[in-house]
């Protein structure tokens, strides 16, 4: 610890509030950025007489001062401390190359609950089961619910609207609570078991179901009985699927960090109620090396722990790989402090199925960081082959590490709208592309739409003081690159690493033309690496342009549809909308649907509904 740094002293002040701490260095850089229920016990942790983890002794020991910001809850702590660490980048903190929220699933409220799949903040008003590892798992239980406890899972402005079963529930998915065929204090009794399911409890439920079945036999009620076995036999059938399920109704989770040369990686696989319930790896920026990858390894998994239970809950118990003594005893502490329970339970693996999850979790860690490097050293490779391409036509002084492309669509110059995507660190970037809906430009001018879009791009990212590209990919011919070279010049910036992509003869795939603004082009050939990578940026952009036009138009055509019908002002229309989500929802909806609908009387409700289909909604006179 630095001797300028007196940590007695400023944690006699430390607040006990909820808030966001900055440790700074000697010269003032920030080291790291953390949150905390209570700063001061969390801080406190810091400066004890022995810290086993190396990467946090070495951040302690150059501390000079620490920054703290109080805030109202541990929400608000948790939004600030994301934004500190993505505009700071401080030293110390762990990134995340992939920051997914994780997936639950979502048990909604009413007399009649819905299950979903769920990303996102959670409320308190829904129960929330989870997290699972990823969207496979989650969906995979979805299943299993509809299989045995045939809760719905249709969306409520759909459940409020029907008037017959759909065919979950022909096919025994779903009991039909949207036209009542089955009572409240039923359809709540399949929601209670499947909580209990959930919850981990399906031996608790197994027993319950086998004494409810005795008690409908003895009463002769032999149908409820051949349900109540079938879905004791689909339950029994789901705990024996995976040879690799705990037999004891366990929440785990197992945590294994593996690190080669400069890559690393955490495996997180989840046991819930006694399932494994599969896995997610999580691949991590290293802001330091070392030749011991074993103590790296501990470093890595100490700092992904503290972030995973600053947002999840914490489970009956964690295994984690690997596991000294010392940083066994540091996380315990660690992270009663982060997640403010009395007890948590981090151990290493002990029984034989502990090491199998291990085993398991290692392997998938390993095996995920060889194809990602795989995957960097081919897309390393196909950029080289670009820079190779292009070096001696293109001002090209290294392979492209940020290449962005934009394309156009519309239909017959309807709802034109231009996109802009990102490739960037050897991938597609997807939270960085963005849509331009063109404006004030004659329909069907695609010229004049990539001169627009280009230019408020690289409006934009000139005020943000952002360069410009490595290269920038035009979908189009010369007119196009010349539109966009115009639309750069006008904001002070040069052409020089401005390209197009036309199509080829008959627009077969690798004989596109590589054009530059001065006319001159250039044909790779359908073998090359480099078109190949052209190709493929270029091609998501022609897909997130045409599916941004395709929904621009539905937009559009269902407010002009409902606007030329008499009575449907804008606040009826936004009501319709609103409720059954589109045009077409509105069509499909009966009668007494629409009369349910705000603002909606019987006779706005019959002009609108022989307006959408052409007919008396009492089947007597209209067109055929």
């Amino acid at each position: 610890m630095s001797a300028a740094f007196d940590a007695k002293r400023f944690l006699a002040t430390a607040p006990e509030a909820p808030g966001v701490y900055r440790m700074l260095g000697a010269e003032g850089q920030v080291l790291y950025v953390g949150k905390a229920k209570n700063l001061k016990k969390r801080l406190a942790s810091y400066f004890r007489t022995q810290l086993p983890s190396p990467r946090i002794a070495r951040m302690v020991a150059q501390i000079a001062a620490i920054e703290v910001t109080v805030v109202r809850s541990e929400a608000e702590a948790l939004i600030l401390e994301n934004h500190l660490i993505k505009t700071l980048q401080p030293k110390y903190n762990i990134l995340f190359r992939d920051d997914k929220t994780y997936p639950y699933l979502r048990i909604s409220g009413g007399d009649f609950p819905g299950i979903y799949y769920y990303r996102g903040p959670l409320k308190n008003s829904d129960r929330y089961f989870g997290p699972y590892p990823n969207a496979l798992a989650a969906r995979e239980s979805i299943q299993w619910i509809q299989k045995i406890f045939q809760l719905r899972t249709c969306e409520d402005t759909v459940f409020a609207h029907r008037t017959r079963p759909c065919l979950l529930h022909q096919i025994h998915r779903c009991t039909a609570p949207c036209v009542g065929a089955v009572s409240v204090a039923d359809y709540q009794a399949q929601v209670r078991a499947a909580v209990q399911f959930l919850s981990g409890k399906s031996s608790e439920l197994i027993s319950e179901l086998t004494e409810a079945m005795q008690a409908a036999s003895d009463a002769w009620q032999f149908e409820r009985a051949a349900q109540l076995r079938d879905q004791i036999r689909q339950l029994q059938e789901l705990r024996t699927t995976q040879a690799i399920d705990s037999r004891r109704e366990e929440n785990v989770d197992i945590f294994v960090a593996v690190v080669t040369g400069t890559d690393a990686a955490v495996s997180w696989a989840a046991v819930r109620g006694g399932r494994h319930l599969g896995d997610r790896t999580l691949f991590l920026e290293r802001t330091a090396t070392t030749s011991d990858e074993r103590a790296a390894a501990e470093d890595l998994l100490a700092a992904c722990l503290e972030r995973h239970y600053a947002e999840q809950p914490v489970p009956d118990r964690i295994l984690i790989a690997p596991a000294s003594p010392a940083s066994l005893q540091w996380l315990r502490e660690s992270l009663e402090a982060v997640a403010e329970v009395p007890r948590v339970v981090v151990a290493a693996p002990k029984s034989e199925i502990e090491r199998a999850w291990v085993e398991i979790a290692e392997k998938n860690a390993r095996l995920a960081l060889v194809a990602r490097q795989n995957d960097t050293l081919r897309q390393a490779a196909r950029a080289k082959a670009l820079h190779e391409a292009l070096r001696d036509w293109l001002p090209l002084e290294r392979p492209p590490e940020w290449i962005e492309a934009f394309d156009v669509s519309h239909l017959g110059g309807e709802a034109t709208v231009a996109s802009c995507v990102v490739w960037a660190n050897g991938a597609l970037q997807p939270k960085r592309y963005r849509r331009f809906a063109i404006r004030d430009v004659k329909p069907g001018d695609d010229t004049a739409a990539i001169g627009q879009a280009v230019r408020r791009r690289y409006t934009r990212l000139s005020q943000e003081g952002e360069p410009l590209p490595d290269l920038i990919l035009i979908d189009g011919g010369l007119g196009q690159v010349r539109a966009a070279a115009e639309a750069l010049a006008d904001l002070g910036m040069g052409c020089e690493r401005l390209l197009g992509v036309a199509k080829g003869p008959e627009r077969r795939p690798g004989e596109e033309r590589l054009v530059r603004p001065d006319g001159a082009e250039r044909v790779l050939g359908a073998t090359s690496a480099a078109l190949h990578l052209i190709q493929e940026i270029r091609d998501e952009a022609h897909r997130f342009a045409v599916t941004g036009n395709r929904v621009r138009r539905a937009a559009a055509r269902a407010r002009t549809r409902l606007e030329e019908i008499p009575g449907i002002g804008p606040k009826r229309r936004r009501a319709l909308l609103a409720a059954f989500g589109s045009l077409e929802g509105v069509r499909a909806a009966p009668l007494e649907a629409l009369l349910r609908v705000p603002g909606i009387d019987r006779k706005i409700a019959t002009i609108l509904y022989n307006a959408l289909h052409g007919e008396n909604p009492d089947g007597e006179g209209g067109a055929r």
